[in-house]
């Protein structure tokens, strides 16, 4: 996710008589973003391996999303506060380092303590990232040039979603589950490399006292009921996303080739959901941020009774990718509408809404899961999908009156 705004409002902002276009450092961050999207839910494709080598349930393999979530949300509120003047690129670079020391620990995990311990550090670097990825690419380049920077930026993030799991899962395969994250090691070092030569220095400046309290942006009820309806929708999303390996393995009985292909569907129609989601957007946004979790909601339903054959979860999963991946460009267009004179103070709460949302949906999901089977966690998944909806047509109303 990045914000897609020309003001910060943060102190970050780009000068606008800047006329210095730093594309291979817009690159950097694009791999940057590639790594982190990996390392983030490579867990997902390797739920029932990990589970097995630390002898924990499924549910216990899949709280490494939750934890990595939670730590997300601290950091994303806190970090602002916190780096006060730090020099940008610095900050990059450590979050980077940390990255790749958390892919050493939990490759390397001997119990289920530091495997979570691992998740936990990604974690930080997540709220970390996205918090400042945003106002750090509008600094990279003159200000008629940042779409087309976001978009570079963001095509990290739409080539994690197709490549990721379904690597992930194949790595898995063949070198094991420690194999596949130890992979992102020397991705990250490749990534610190080139931060460290194509960033430009990028000092911060000082706050407006008060200007970091993100949580002002509540006081708007459109803006509160849009949020909630954005939360309502990755804790919908995830709850069910989190577990559909084990759902694959048990209930469709997939092969671990199979199991990669379908986890590769889900990837590319995601990437092509992607690409063709600004043309509609252009024509309705309330439409598909209300129409986007109902159509969601009715293919976890669906799952449910065509879980055992092959194709027809194939065709559901691809519609699920095409749709999941692209509704975040919804949120974020809707974001620079709603709040189009503190659109960063607005990203960094939709930061902290999203990964704590993605934190309960793993939770609830894994806990729902273990106890009474993927029945009962894929109509939860639907339940807060459909009150995303339902949210969501609140702000619209609030927003029209």
């Amino acid at each position: 996710m990045a914000l897609t705004t020309s003001d910060t409002h943060d102190g970050t902002s780009t000068d606008k008589t800047n006329n210095t276009a730093h594309w291979s450092g817009v690159f950097a961050m694009s791999l940057c973003v590639f790594t982190l999207i990996a390392s983030e839910f490579m867990p997902v494709s390797l739920l029932t391996p990990i589970a097995s080598d630390l002898q924990i349930t499924e549910g216990m393999a899949g709280q490494g999303i939750a934890i990595s979530g939670t730590f997300a949300v601290l950091t994303s509120l806190l970090l602002p506060m916190l780096i006060g003047t730090m020099d940008r690129k610095k900050l990059m670079l450590i979050l980077t380092i940390l990255m790749g020391i958390s892919g050493s620990i939990v490759a390397l995990a001997p119990n289920y303590t530091a495997y979570m311990l691992g998740r936990a550090l990604i974690g930080v670097v997540i709220g970390g990232f996205w918090s400042m990825s945003a106002a750090m690419a509008i600094r990279l380049v003159p200000s008629n040039k940042v779409p087309k920077a976001l978009a570079i930026f963001n095509g990290g993030n739409a080539l994690a979603t197709v490549v990721a799991a379904p690597l992930g899962s194949y790595l898995g395969s063949i070198v094991g589950w420690r194999g596949a994250f130890l992979a992102i090691i020397p991705i990250a070092l490749i990534t610190l490399m080139w931060q460290w030569i194509a960033l430009p220095s990028m000092k911060g400046k000082v706050r407006e006292p008060g200007s970091g309290n993100i949580l002002k942006a509540l006081k708007s009820r459109a803006v509160a009921y849009g949020m909630a309806g954005c939360g309502a929708f990755f804790m919908g999303q995830f709850a069910l996303f989190t577990y559909l390996r084990p759902f694959l393995e048990t209930v469709t009985q997939t092969s671990v080739s199979t199991l990669s292909l379908l986890l590769l569907t889900i990837g590319f129609s995601g990437f092509i959901g992607t690409l063709i989601i600004s043309s509609i957007l252009k024509r309705t946004l309330y439409g598909l941020l209300i129409g986007i979790p109902v159509f969601m909601a009715a293919i976890a339903v669906i799952l449910i009774p065509a879980g055992s054959y092959v194709l027809p979860v194939a065709l559901l999963l691809a519609m699920w990718g095409l749709v999941a991946t692209a509704a975040p460009v919804a949120w974020w267009t809707w974001l620079a509408k709603a709040m189009p004179e503190n659109a960063e103070a607005g990203g960094g709460l939709m930061v902290a809404v999203v990964q704590l949302s993605i934190a309960l949906g793993s939770t609830i999901g894994g806990i729902l899961f273990d106890a009474d089977g993927y029945q009962s966690t894929f109509i939860a998944s639907a339940a807060v999908l459909l009150l995303s909806a339902f949210l969501t047509l609140q702000s619209y109303r609030m927003q029209t009156k």
